[in-house]
């Protein structure tokens, strides 16, 4: 299945085995930047590196056979499909021994890596999806308006409605006031058009629900459109693209992509520096890895910020799992805790049970000097 959303994320890291480990394999498979060759080599010393770790681990028969089980399942179903994957990247998830397997193709390339842990590793996945927005796009002129529906690097087209508005004047066979009544009434159909323009796109909204909007239509447009659009999507308008309804989706998806990437960026930096400033002037808001798990661990954390690719070992507790970068013993439950490949991803599900927001923020950035990792709080400590 492709990834989409949140809510698939959130499914899969619901899954945990009490007895057996689950495998969670990544794979750069992107044909435009990578041969076949080098895609088939990956995943051969990626399947070859995995098995030489597992006969290093300390495990029961019973665990060491389901992850071996894991790993000749991947590597079948790669043999069969990855000649045929017109992905960018691949990602799998399998516990053979509770007969799960799920597997997802990603927009963007990931780090290839396999690992073995007690439930799904699913940070790449939200690191992935926290790249993309949905977006919708309006293209328009006199005679035609389009919706499109941008996300994960794909577009589709929602609808289209053909105008009836005469471009100009016709020059010959009408005296002076004549033209002007006439280009009275075109300029008040041009508005009637509008008007029936931004009602189509706040129905449309409603049923597609998005992240932004972004215009494509001359310059002239845009100050009589503008104010006829819901104040909800005014609030969403925040990109214009070099396009119109003839303009072909290939190019739209370009535009939009361009785009997106600019004012992610944008919005990834203003987010840090918001962040620093609350820092900074003792408000809401923590850094480094441990006051932001101990955050999280309370519930007081609103949203975290981790720079992509930071990866840390930790431990966990079984029993109310609460997060710890280095306690053998749980606090609160006098449990000993569990050691984790990356406690990053292990905080990454926890935000996602404690409805707090996650914000990967790409390198370099100013983050890198507070621990590569930080949270917005609820409240002032």
């Amino acid at each position: 299945m492709k990834l989409l959303n949140q809510e698939q994320i959130e499914s899969l890291s619901k899954f945990k085995s009490e007895n057996f480990l689950t495998t969670s394999f990544y794979l750069d498979s992107d044909k435009g930047r990578l041969t076949k060759k080098e895609i088939s080599l990956s995943l051969k010393n990626l399947l070859r590196n995995a098995k030489s770790r597992l006969d290093l681990m300390d495990l029961s028969k019973e665990k060491r056979g389901s992850l071996r089980k894991d790993l000749d399942k991947v590597s079948k179903f790669c043999s069969q499909q990855l000649s045929s994957f017109s992905f960018s990247g691949l990602a799998i998830f399998s516990c053979s021994s509770e007969d799960f397997w799920q597997v997802f193709s990603l927009p963007n390339s990931p780090r290839n890596r396999v690992i073995f842990d007690k439930d799904p590793y699913v940070r790449l996945l939200s690191s992935i999806l926290d790249e993309y927005h949905r977006i919708f796009v309006l293209t328009f002129d006199r005679r035609e308006a389009k919706w499109y529906d941008v996300s994960m690097g794909e577009i589709s087209l929602i609808e289209s409605i053909v105008g009836d508005v005469p471009s100009k004047v016709k020059e010959g066979g009408w005296k002076g006031y004549e033209s002007k009544r006439i280009e009275r009434h075109i300029a008040t159909l041009l508005r009637e058009y509008f008007k029936k323009v931004a009602k189509k796109t706040f129905e449309l909204s409603k049923k597609n629900h998005f992240d932004w909007l972004f215009l494509g239509c001359k310059e002239e447009y845009n100050s009589e459109f503008e104010p006829l659009l819901h104040p909800y999507l005014k609030n969403r308008l925040i990109g214009r693209v070099k396009a119109n309804p003839g303009t072909s989706p290939d190019r739209i998806l370009k535009e939009t992509l361009g785009l997106e990437k600019k004012l992610k960026t944008q919005e990834e930096d203003e987010l840090v520096n918001r962040f620093i400033s609350e820092l900074e002037k003792g408000g809401r808001a923590i850094s480094g890895l441990k006051n932001t798990v101990r955050k999280l661990n309370q519930g007081e954390a609103q949203i975290i910020l981790i720079t992509r690719n930071f990866s840390v070992p930790g431990r966990i507790c079984p029993k109310c799992h609460s997060l710890y970068v280095d306690e053998l013993r749980c606090p609160s439950c006098r449990r000993k805790t569990d050691p984790v490949v990356d406690i990053i991803d292990e905080a990454v599900e926890l935000a996602m049970d404690k409805n707090c927001q996650v914000k990967h923020i790409t390198p370099p950035s100013r983050l890198n000097r507070y621990g590569k990792i930080g949270a917005f709080l609820w409240y002032k400590t």
